[in-house]
């Protein structure tokens, strides 16, 4: 559902979609593979997979979105993490590789990306679609051509896609660009309203003893001092987003408070991104809004009521998808669709990663 030549940032943009598969398999494919790769804001998939689904090998590594990381640390990790599946494939033909990163948004981001990974021409090929990690979880959600999705996860973002390939989407670059949630901001609020109630600036809150004993400290003062003096960095707001859920299931205001204003954003996003594309409006004309990432995948029922009860309420049409499975699933699908790789190949490579933890961070051959 996606391409190199994409248009990105804010507002609608057609999109160029990749040829229609063949509906026969290249003469002779036994033995070659596609590869897919999802680069996330914490963790990069890469895997290999026969032309009948067959799971062949899978690599991990560290989270490779560019936006953060910039591509002098992004590259080597995609690089890495590709190279050790390589090396399981012998001499196996790759036919296509298609690539899935958070952090490329906007038009300068794509074509930053397609010159930091030319250089896999040399060894396999570089990327036939390069893109947003949004269009590979859009893929493992629907089949449908007009849709949405909404990713919340390390950070927040959203897009939507209609039958004639117009696309909605958004710059997701943070605070800048009007963005608001992902799991470290909402452990960054955890840790903000801890601090105001502990000094009296703030009303009370569990989150003053949740969140110090989630990190084996004994304050607010002592997480603070912490990362104030980097014996904790930064990653560990990550880690306080399950406390702010855990502390809000306890019917804690301070805490439910910023649940709501989490499933309030998730609705905002995607009824904008449809609503851009003139989708969603009717109960009558159904249209699928995908809800991915760690934050919405692990279905705490304080957000996946807020925002069931938000869509409907804003946008009659609204069909909510809950996708828990890796977002390498939907780069997989799509790699497979180009190549013509039927549905019992997709239902194998389906099978082959739901059966599969993923998490290894060494190549695993698989076949």
């Amino acid at each position: 559902m996606g391409g190199m030549s994409r248009a990105g940032g804010a507002g609608t943009a057609r999109a160029s979609r990749p040829a229609a598969p063949s509906t026969t398999l290249p003469t002779g494919a036994t033995g070659d593979v596609v590869l897919a790769v999802d680069g996330g804001g914490s963790k990069t998939d890469v895997v290999a997979i026969g032309l009948d689904g067959t799971l062949v090998a899978h690599a991990r590594g560290p989270g490779s979105n560019p936006q953060v990381r910039g591509w002098a640390l992004a590259g080597p990790i995609l690089d890495d993490v590709r190279a050790r599946v390589l090396r399981e494939l012998g001499d196996r033909r790759i036919l296509t590789t298609h690539v899935y990163l958070a952090g490329l948004d906007l038009p300068d981001e794509l074509v930053a990306a397609g010159a930091a990974l030319a250089h896999w021409d040399e060894d396999g090929g570089a990327p036939d679609v390069l893109d947003n990690d949004l269009f590979a979880l859009l893929r493992a959600g629907t089949l449908s051509p007009d849709a949405a999705a909404v990713v919340c996860g390390t950070g927040i973002n959203a897009l939507a896609v209609r039958a004639d390939g117009e696309t909605s989407r958004f710059p997701a670059i943070g605070d800048v660009s009007g963005d608001w949630g992902g799991g470290a901001y909402l452990g960054n609020r955890a840790l903000w309203h801890a601090a105001r109630a502990d000094d009296g600036r703030g009303p009370s809150t569990g989150l003053v003893r949740a969140v110090p004993a989630a990190l084996g400290l004994d304050s607010v003062r002592e997480v603070i001092e912490a990362i104030h003096f980097g014996r904790l960095d930064e990653r560990v707001f990550n880690r306080l987003c399950p406390v702010l859920f855990d502390v809000a299931a306890t019917g804690d205001e301070v805490a439910l408070g910023v649940v709501a204003r989490q499933a309030e954003e998730i609705v905002l996003l995607a009824s904008v991104a449809l609503g851009r594309l003139g989708l969603g409006g009717s109960a009558t004309s159904p249209v699928p809004v995908v809800l991915g990432g760690g934050v919405l995948a692990a279905r705490h029922p304080l957000l996946v009521d807020a925002v069931v009860a938000g869509l409907a309420a804003r946008v009659p049409g609204a069909v909510p998808t809950w996708v828990t499975a890796p977002p390498v699933l939907g780069a997989g699908f799509a790699a497979l669709e180009a190549v013509g790789a039927g549905p019992e190949a997709l239902e194998e490579y389906r099978a082959a990663v739901l059966s599969r933890s993923f998490a290894s961070t060494a190549a695993l051959p698989l076949a």
